[in-house]
């Protein structure tokens, strides 16, 4: 089975959605790679202006990493290894867990079905990889701090309430609503949105986990490329390196 399906429509907009419901679609090592690749692929397309992410069936958006095959997470952030500057809106239900919650909170826009709930158990885990520490750039401070530090879960309409999503809507109906508004906005200048997309994601502070997670990408990116390969064998050979910029 693919950990994702992509539907592109003709109006503009790209339905990704998570396909592991029997793990409720907790991101695995190849659901990451998998969301990374076909975000790429929808970036470089002319057609296709505004992402839609959800998660199949309404147990759950997700259930976060999956413990048993671990992924980087970073791979199916917007902002890291999602680059694009067209817009994303997550359209969430069921529990919206982890890394489930980061990809929504990174997400430009958020619609939610009455049955969301929203965790983020790392203090219950006795472990942390920072990423959470960006929503208080993004929701106001007290309401970041009750997701992050008391840990319980959060209702949509509570969410709604701290900033965290645009809409709250009847169970079964978040992908409609969340299809709905990205076709209106697929209607708009493209260069418009992506320039303020830019303009607007430059002002939100970011974390220490962000600032380290966007710096070892651009590391391990020279580490496995061909110029550092190059380099290595040069220097063994004792001859000058020739370098391509790959």
């Amino acid at each position: 089975m693919q950990t994702i399906t992509v539907e592109n429509f003709e109006n503009g907009v790209t339905l990704f959605t998570i396909n592991r419901p029997s793990k409720r679609n907790a991101l695995s090592a190849q659901t990451a790679i998998d969301l990374q690749d076909a975000f790429k692929a929808f970036d470089e397309s002319e057609s296709q202006r505004v992402a839609v992410i959800t998660g199949a069936g309404t147990e759950a958006f997700s259930a976060g990493a999956d413990i048993n095959d671990m992924p980087e997470l970073w791979r199916c952030l917007p902002g890291f290894g999602i680059t694009t500057l067209k817009p994303i809106i997550a359209a969430v239900s069921g529990w919206c867990i982890g890394g489930g919650l980061v990809i929504t909170m990174m997400s430009d826009l958020a619609v939610a079905a009455e049955n969301t709930r929203f965790s983020y158990p790392e203090g219950k885990l006795g472990l942390t990889q920072g990423m959470i520490a960006g929503l208080a750039g993004r929701i106001p401070h007290k309401a970041a701090m009750e997701i992050i530090l008391w840990g319980q879960p959060v209702s949509a309409q509570r969410a709604y309430e701290m900033g965290l999503v645009n809409r709250v809507v009847p169970d079964g109906q978040h992908v409609t609503k969340a299809l709905e508004i990205a076709a209106s906005m697929a209607e708009l200048a493209p260069k418009v949105l992506h320039t303020l997309k830019k303009h607007i994601t430059m002002l939100i502070p970011e974390s220490p986990a962000e600032s380290y997670i966007r710096t070892r990408i651009d590391l391990v990116d020279i580490e496995n490329s061909a110029d550092f390969q190059e380099g290595v064998s040069a220097f063994k050979e004792k001859r000058k390196p020739t370098f391509h910029n790959k």
